[in-house]
């Protein structure tokens, strides 16, 4: 059963990760909290301490990287992700620019980025990089990241395996990458598949019929295109040329100079 105590040290620890950086409480509750948030990380019962006079400091991430730090730090232990037993141990962030005009998110880490522990490194980690070399751009320059930080599992037999993350998953993970959302501050977000459709935007419907049009995600454009991995499996000139129109859309919000041979890849 959930306490007053455990309900406040779950609020407080969301704060954060909501861009609350202060709260404002008197000197003995703010004692009393500050035990309370103690007691919870070394995983004991807290005594209500007296008042004190002097208020507790507390280093706040300031910098874009600093937040970023103190996310990826978050996410290793995040409580909601371990305590469902269906995600895989090994912790896998986010790979760019932090301070990134665009970002782009998948879904979870597969077998190639568990193992080097960078997002997008495998088959369809390379055909996103050629994508966004076709764009004039690197992958230093943009940022990477995914819904879900740990790679789903499928059982002791999974070895190379993998599989999106259930809804249940995504919900657990969603208030991290929302916070490194708001901690970025892209000018524009590029959902890599339904999966992370779902996450960011609440949608369930197609990817297909969410092309082509323009989301909001926190006050931030956010367009809808196809999983690189979905290229892999589709190789045909009307799904490339699907997404190629969807980085065009991107280019042409962020301002980029579209050459003329960019605009005319596939016609």
């Amino acid at each position: 059963m959930l306490t007053l105590r455990r309900l406040a040290v779950q609020a407080l620890s969301n704060l954060p990760l909501q861009g609350q950086t202060t709260l404002a409480v008197d000197t003995e509750a703010r004692s009393i909290l500050r035990s309370w948030m103690l007691a919870a990380r070394r995983g004991t019962t807290a005594p209500v301490p007296q008042a004190t006079a002097t208020a507790p400091t507390t280093q706040v991430p300031q910098t874009v990287e600093e937040k970023l730090a103190w996310l990826r730090q978050k996410a290793q232990n995040w409580r909601a992700a371990r305590a469902l037993g269906s995600l895989r141990e090994t912790m896998v962030f986010a790979t760019g620019n932090p301070h990134a005009r665009l970002m782009f998110v998948g879904e979870a880490p597969g077998y190639e980025e568990e193992l080097q522990q960078e997002p997008f490194v495998g088959p369809a980690g390379q055909k996103l990089t050629q994508i966004i070399t076709a764009m004039g751009m690197s992958r230093a320059e943009v940022y990477i990241s995914n819904i879900c930080k740990f790679r789903p599992s499928m059982g002791p037999q999974q070895h190379t395996a993998n599989r999106a993350p259930s809804d249940e998953e995504i919900a657990a993970c969603l208030p991290i990458i929302q916070a490194e959302i708001r901690a970025i501050q892209p000018a524009c977000i590029v959902c890599l598949g339904g999966t992370a459709a779902r996450g960011l935007l609440g949608h369930a419907a197609s990817v297909a019929s969410q092309r082509g049009k323009w989301f909001d995600c926190g006050g931030i454009p956010t367009r809808v295109t196809y999983h690189p991995s979905y290229l892999l499996r589709n190789d045909t000139i009307t799904a490339r040329r699907s997404v190629w129109e969807d980085m065009l859309a991107v280019m042409q919000h962020l301002g980029m100079n579209i050459s003329p041979r960019q605009r005319n890849y596939f016609k």
